[in-house]
């Protein structure tokens, strides 16, 4: 459930990059602190005006511009009677819904780049709770002991969201459910399992909307019970009549689930999730056990759920599935960057979500068309953003990139004057300059120039080595570095000390629980350096000041030596200690082992407690060190875990190569043997990926659990191979200016597999013999266009020009297998039929459903080959229709969904067939309107006694004639301050009462649900029980 997607950037160093811009540290890219909002606006509104908010932090500040459906709104250059600015905010003034009504995106600029805001709709809404028919209800005639169901058949509502009650004889006397009678509030039916001479009369469906506090009841029912013909009430098994149907919900959100059954005797009913014990529990049942919540819904409630309907005569179970999808959340994403030019850069975005967002990147507020990115372009520089969308919502990200060029200077960072080095040991003298591009390095030595040899070498990043240093090698040195910008040095003088290396190592111990035991270590150094002794206990450096207690530094006169003393030993001292000695040039280090042992003392008492310390999980294991390296395997050898008195189990070895996601994803390996004993300090890791960078810790087990891991690796990287792995998803088309287009989706780069990876794509025509090779080097390539007058077709050509395509990968190592060959077509001309019969119909207020008879495709055999359908939609009397959105899909697919509409809007759908060649002609065009959208915020009231907090608000009055959606029921959140979740309590009344808190602070939340959506929250802080702060 994660997308990830990563932009590269080249960055050329022909280019010169001056100016304030990149040279002001201080300053820095917008960045929002206050972004737009969805607004539904009302006609009776009494400000008569909408205003959108936006703030930035920026240096220098930021300047402010707005866009409306991807329009700029000219503020500045043609003053408008609507829109004004106030700071970065807009204001409409009287706000016309054609003319006003839209998606709005605040852009905020300085000179360091542009970001743009998240998406904020203006909708103009309008409710509605149609009457019931004047028309009479039939009676409904049913024998004592048989069940009933009275259909209520509500009208037209919106928002859809109603609740449902029914009067019983007259209003306002409504029937109390039970066991034996309930009321779906998925469809307002009365269903009775078991009829009574007492349920006798007359019932109205009432119909209540929570939004717009309006209700409407329908005619009466009549029911008349019958009394059984022999006298004596038959008895009827379990039947289920309230089915609960397969359910999406979004994470963290509420849902509820009804189960209903028939029979005499009264039926039972039990829930149960399938293939497990209980139910979630997040759970509550009510409705004498008929309606099943699930509050605060997580992956982990994903399942089938089942209820099972039970009476003496038998038994009914109904089943569906519950499925659990999510808004986008970002597992990594981008951050501000300064980078040199003529260098590499790659910004990645990993954002979870089900289903998987889509991503698409931003720069200074345009969206990114990856083809266009040149590697020499020198606009590299400004502000970034990742955007992650799917159904249930979206996220943003932001970075600033700063490109710098500079010639070398050493003023931040100069070759350290006075350079020390150990004798017959390596010596590393830093150059670290500042520059882009990366410089040029040469280094002399006094006026001798310096060049590569098996002893002295120049690093990559400048710095030059030089293996077992001897006193010949003391002098001064010079860094040189130089770019196309200029050049510099810095010098410093090198001088050869004595190696640091320990003459008295530690031994292994034993040593009694309760004892003392001294741990020598002594090192010969050079006296010119001050040495200072580290110890540490299963690599662990012991803290003197904290464990005085146990541990002391024992330090003999200056003659290079500091023992260990250890006092009053217990158990856990047990482990590997380390000396390490240490100077500012080198250091040195040793280990030995200390076992800790007890006598077991019993005297002749009635009772006795023997002493048994406790032994403990085992320690870290030693160094791992890597012996042999493969292109798939590995051999480490390690130094036994101290056990605490418990034999290690086994080992487990794992894994974190160099595309982990973060530095805690380690994998547990495969290993030969598999099983590692506790007695092994070696084995082969298998199963890896060649040309991969690795690191590997192991964990030692026994009876009493797992260990601390041991010191991860140093870096490794596996031999290269051959790839075994074909790029996928091989597709194509012909167009008409005999150019073959070859799609495919790229190889993972785990599975490049060693260096210079790329593609070699090859097609022929589908009776040719000889296939035609062509190389891409590029492996993140995804697109081959290759261009032939040949294949344009003649007047001769009848029928569908067909060829064969295959991709195979390759490196330096060799060539890996074949893709799936794939026949793509050459059409002769684009679609000669459009779609019939085109229908379409609104399923909120900015989406709707249309679908179409397709084209009949005659094959490869005639001119009429086709590739998908074009489906495009525009406002008829809004929008233009060259700036309609437009959707495609696959030839086999004749419907899709539409999105991002306006409510309330006229919209004209024009659908056409296409192929490589092009668009055929278009179909009728269908005109469908979308419902209508929420409306805006309620107003509440509050008021508190020393227990109870008692909370109402005004239901917005439903217009008929308005341009606002139904309201159906309203959502209620109370929650702790600082939590994300809470209980959610769904109402059809404008009012509700909570106990008042105590202590801590909360929040209580009050939004309305409506046809066209959920409208705005209100919120509510309650501090303690005294201050309310609305």
């Amino acid at each position: 459930m994660a997308s990830t997607a990563f932009l590269l950037l080249a960055l050329s160093s022909s280019v010169s990059l001056t100016g304030k811009r990149h040279k002001d540290a201080t300053g820095y890219g917008p960045i929002f602190e206050e972004e737009p909002v969805d607004v539904v606006y009302t006609e009776d509104s009494p400000d008569g005006r909408i205003s959108m908010n936006c703030r930035a932090r920026a240096n220098p500040p930021a300047t402010y511009r707005w866009r409306r459906d991807n329009w700029e709104i000219k503020l500045m250059e043609q003053p408008d009677e609507y829109y004004s600015l106030v700071g970065g905010n807009l204001v409409i003034t009287n706000p016309r819904q054609k003319k006003h009504a839209g998606t709005y995106v605040c852009v905020a600029r300085n000179i360091y780049g542009t970001v743009i805001s998240k998406e904020a709709r203006v909708k103009f809404g309008c409710k509605h709770l149609n009457p019931f028919p004047q028309e009479e209800r039939d009676p409904v005639y049913v024998k004592e002991g048989q069940g009933a169901v009275l259909l209520c058949a509500p009208p037209k509502a919106w928002p859809q969201e109603v609740t449902y009650r029914w009067i019983y004889n007259e209003f306002p006397v409504f029937l109390n459910t039970d066991r034996r009678r309930f009321v779906s509030q998925k469809t307002g039916n009365l269903y009775i399992s078991k009829v009574e001479a007492q349920d006798a009369g007359n019932y109205s469906c009432f119909v209540s909307s929570p939004v717009t506090g309006k209700s409407v009841f329908s005619k009466f029912i009549p029911l008349i019970p019958s009394p059984p013909e022999d006298g004596e009430e038959r008895k009827y098994p379990a039947d289920i009549r309230v089915k609960f149907p397969d359910t999406t919900a979004m994470l963290a959100t509420n849902i509820t689930l009804e189960c209903f059954a028939l029979g005499n005797p009264i039926p039972h009913i039990v829930w149960r999730k399938v293939d497990h014990t209980d139910l979630p529990p997040n759970h509550e049942i009510s409705e004498s056990g008929a309606v099943l919540h699930l509050y605060n819904i997580q992956y982990e409630d994903v399942g089938g759920y089942e209820c099972e309907a039970i009476n003496t005569k038998g038994k009914d179970w109904h089943k569906a599935w519950l499925y659990v999808e999510s808004a986008p959340e970002w597992a990594e994403t981008i951050n501000n960057t300064q980078i040199d030019i003529g260098s590499e850069h790659t910004m990645r975005c990993v954002a979870s979500g089900k289903p998987f967002p889509f991503i698409r990147w931003y720069k200074d507020g345009y969206m990114l068309s990856f083809c266009a990115l040149k590697p020499y372009s020198s606009l590299h520089f400004g502000m970034y953003q990742c955007i992650a969308e799917n159904y249930w919502g979206i996220k943003y990200a932001n970075a600033e990139l700063r490109v710098i060029a500079c010639a070398p200077t050493f003023k931040f960072n100069p070759v350290k004057k006075q350079l020390l080095g150990a004798k017959d040991r390596r010596v590393v003298i830093e150059c670290k300059p500042r520059a882009a591009p990366r410089p040029r390095y040469t280094w002399t030595k006094g006026k001798e120039l310096l060049y590569n040899s098996s002893r002295i070498s120049i690093l990559f990043d400048g710095s030059l080595e030089i293996l077992n240093a001897t006193k010949n090698d003391e002098g001064l040195y010079t860094c040189f570095a130089e770019n196309d910008r200029g050049k510099a040095n810095s010098s410093g003088y090198l001088t050869i000390t004595e190696a640091t290396s320990i003459t008295e190592a530690p031994e292994d111990t034993e040593v009694m629980v309760g004892d003392e035991v001294i741990l020598r270590c002594a090192a010969s150094y050079d006296p010119m350096l001050d040495i200072a002794f580290i110890w540490a206990i299963d690599y662990r450096v012991i803290d003197f000041n904290a464990e005085w207690q146990h541990y002391e530094r024992v330090m003999v006169g200056d003659d290079g030596s500091g023992d260990l003393r250890i006092m009053n030993a217990q158990i856990w001292h047990e482990g590997r200690y380390t000396c390490t000695t240490q100077t500012v040039v080198d250091s040195d280090t040793a280990y030995a082992d200390l076992k800790s042992k007890y006598t077991v003392c019993i005297a002749i008492l009635p009772e006795y407690v023997p002493f048994l310390p406790n032994p403990g999980v085992p320690g870290p294991p030693g160094v791992i060190r890597v012996d042999e390296i493969g292109d798939t395997w590995v051999k480490l050898l390690w130094t036994k875990a101290g056990d605490h008195n418990s034999p290690i189990l086994y080992y487990t070895i794992q894994t974190r190569h160099y595309w982990a996601l973060n530095e805690d994803d380690w994998k547990d390996a495969s290993t030969s043997p598999t099983f590692l004993d506790g007695s092994m300090e070696k084995a082969e890791v298998t199963d890896l990926y060649p040309w991969m960078e690795y690191q590997f810790r192991i964990i030692a087990t026994n009876e009493y659990g797992s260990g601390e891991a041991s010191i991860p690796s140093l870096k490794i990287k596996t031999w290269d191979a051959a790839p075994v792995v074909a790029p996928t998803d091989v597709a194509g088309y012909g167009t008409r200016n005999g150019e073959i287009i070859i799609t495919w989706t790229p190889v993972q780069p785990w599975y490049f597999y060693g260096k210079k990876f790329g593609y070699i794509v090859e097609f022929k025509p589908r009776d040719g013999y000889d296939w035609f090779p062509q190389t891409i080097s590029d492996p993140e390539t995804r697109r081959f266009v290759h261009r032939d007058p040949t294949f344009i077709p003649t007047d001769e050509d009848f029928q569908v020009r067909e060829f064969q395509v295959k991709i195979k990968s390759f490196n330096l190592k060799g060539d890996g297998p074949y893709s799936l060959t794939k026949t793509i077509f050459y059409p002769r001309d684009v679609p000669i039929e459009p779609p019939t019969d085109v229908y379409a119909r609104p399923v909120s207020s900015t989406e709707a459903v249309v679908w179409w008879l397709p084209v009949v495709d005659t094959g490869t055999s005639l001119q009429q080959y086709i590739e998908g359908y074009q489906v495009k939609y525009w406002r008829k009397y809004d929008d233009p229709e060259p700036g309609a959105n437009r959707i495609f899909v696959p030839a086999t697919v004749n419907q899709t969904r539409l999105e991002n509409m306006l409510p309330d809007s006229h919209y004209l759908i024009e659908v056409r067939a296409f192929n490589g060649a092009g668009l055929g002609p278009p179909g009728e065009h269908c005109e469908m309107f979308t419902k209508r959208p929420h409306p805006p915020r309620m107003w509440r009231y509050i008021s508190w006694t020393g227990q109870w907090l008692y909370v109402w608000w005004d239901h917005i009055q439903y217009d008929w004639f308005g341009n606002i959606s139904f309201p159906l029921y309203y959502k209620v959140m109370f929650r702790k301050t600082g939590y994300i979740y809470g209980k959610v309590y769904i109402t059809g009344w404008h009012f509700m009462d909570f106990p008042m808190p105590q202590v801590g602070d909360y929040e209580l939340m009050v939004r309305g649900r409506y046809e066209g959506g959920d409208g705005p929250v209100r919120k509510i802080r309650i501090q303690g029980k005294t201050n309310i702060i609305l």
